[in-house]
């Protein structure tokens, strides 16, 4: 019998290079611990996601056919104003006339709209100075020494092309990503 159990040992310390069926069972339980470890964290890492009401605000689009030359309208994007002006061909011509060498945020208006919508400006209503939200997008409001938008809390005055010219504000108002969707629609966001 000695021989027997001997030779039994011989052949389970023999590799063939097959798969034994204790390293099959080893694989297994390891695969299953691992698709319910990634099951169990689905939902912790999926409620960090945002919720409906944040992605709803994620993006504004804006309806730019009742929007008359020289005429600018104040909307919502991300719970802050944003400013979108129809600028006329004189306060186009007045925003290329400046040197930008001499502004504090020098930017061309060509560098604050879309290739060949010159006319279009979308900017955000917040002043870069400390927050408030400034004149001149409303009908009659004071525009500033420059046209463009005054802001009443500390007095920066921004240009036509929505460039700081004077006062506190340390840029120009910011410019937020956005695309046309059609001739007359852009998507903010």
């Amino acid at each position: 019998m000695a021989t027997l159990e001997g030779s039994a040992d011989a052949d389970l310390s023999k590799d063939d290079g097959g798969v034994r069926r204790r390293d099959f069972i080893n694989i297994a339980a390891v695969s299953f611990a691992g698709v319910g470890g990634v099951v169990a964290l689905l939902p912790l890492v999926n409620q960090m996601n945002p919720s409906a009401d944040v992605l709803a605000l994620a993006s504004t689009e804006v309806d730019l056919s009742g929007i008359q030359e020289g005429q600018a309208i104040k909307t919502i994007y991300r719970s802050q104003p944003l400013f979108v002006r129809h600028l006329t061909a004189k306060e186009i011509a007045e925003a290329d006339a400046v040197d930008i060498s001499t502004l504090r945020d020098p930017q061309t208006l060509e560098q604050r709209t879309v290739d060949g919508k010159k006319q279009w400006l979308i900017t955000m209503g917040v002043c870069t100075h400390l927050g408030c939200v400034p004149l001149g997008a409303g009908e009659g409001e004071n525009k500033g020494e420059y046209g463009g938008y005054f802001c009443p809390c500390h007095g920066s005055s921004y240009d036509t092309a929505a460039r700081i010219r004077k006062g506190p504000a340390p840029l120009n108002l910011e410019v937020p990503p956005y695309s046309y969707t059609s001739e007359t629609a852009i998507l903010v966001g």
